[in-house]
């Protein structure tokens, strides 16, 4: 009968164990899907700017040449036009302008999407370590054994480490673990 009784509070030990670890994973699981969701979406953001920003650039270099074409078809055929040539001078510099501002600007949108893919990544390797870690500890429930639940507490570890790397903007590429499962 003693057997029975200490048996039933290991299990008891174990389900509350594995009780408390599905909760706080599962909280801060939903915790870095919410930040995650923002980042996608800065993310979809800055790929507009880039794809609006490349479009303006290469808009302003077509007019740029076809009034540097229109140009010197007017200084050939009628070079006593001057005001239609400086008119089309000043475009010309305008549009000389323009175009580096706005390739610029369309690199700093490709560098922002790729450094909030860098986050987004990492919210991802959480995610997929987290709910690793409470499948493991739903097995270690089933088996009524700890050694699941213990290695859940190192992918549950690892995916918190992701996670808090995401919140804190620190630059941990996860690219290698990608590689690897890739």
């Amino acid at each position: 009968m003693e057997i029975e009784v200490s048996a039933q509070a290991k299990d008891r030990r174990l389900n509350r164990r594995v009780a408390i670890t599905v909760v706080m994973l599962s909280v801060f699981m939903a915790l870095c899907n919410i930040k995650d969701g923002n980042i996608v979406q800065a993310m979809q953001q800055a790929q507009s700017d880039a794809v609006d920003r490349w479009g303006q650039y290469q808009a302003t270099r077509t007019k740029q040449h076809i009034v540097e074409t229109a140009r010197a078809q007017i200084a050939v055929t009628a070079p006593a036009a001057k005001a239609t040539l400086e008119d089309f001078d000043r475009q010309i510099g305008k549009y000389r302008a323009e175009a580096p501002k706005l390739a610029q600007q369309a690199r700093a949108s490709s560098d922002r999407y790729d450094a909030l893919n860098v986050h987004d990544d990492q919210f991802d390797a959480s995610e997929a370590m987290v709910s690793t870690a409470v499948s493991l500890a739903a097995v270690a429930a089933l088996a009524e054994t700890s050694l699941p639940l213990l290695i859940g507490w190192v992918f549950g570890a690892m995916g918190v480490a992701m996670g808090i790397f995401g919140f804190t903007a620190i630059t941990f590429d996860p690219s290698a673990l990608s590689g690897f499962l890739g």
